[in-house]
């Protein structure tokens, strides 16, 4: 149940994000207030998955995830440049993500 938390908090994390970019500082309301609706349903969310997972893994996967989902959607949404070298290190942070949830599963 932990892990379904964590993906929810992800996807509002996301989302509350994206809406910063919309509201354009603020000048756009409905984007500006789903920013701050969007990251509360996110901190609920996490905090509901810190009770089944560890912090450090629980946050630095959240983080990373969407760090990485965030990177995609501004090339892909608002036509942000993409070079080699940001791919390779979009890759870095997933595969630090992969790393992580392979430490948590590994013996202590």
């Amino acid at each position: 149940m932990g892990w379904l938390f964590l993906a929810v908090g992800i996807v509002f994390e996301v989302a509350g994000t994206t809406s910063m970019k919309l509201s354009d500082g603020f000048a756009n309301p409905v984007p500006s207030v789903l920013v701050f609706v969007f990251y509360a349903f996110s901190f609920v969310a996490l905090m509901f998955a810190l009770k089944h997972i560890d912090l450090s893994i629980a946050y630095a996967i959240w983080a990373g995830v969407g760090t990485a989902v965030v990177a995609a959607i501004g090339v892909m949404m608002f036509n942000e440049p993409m070079s080699l070298f940001k791919g390779l290190c979009i890759g870095l942070v997933i595969a630090g993500v992969i790393g992580l949830r392979a430490a948590e599963s590994a013996p202590h």
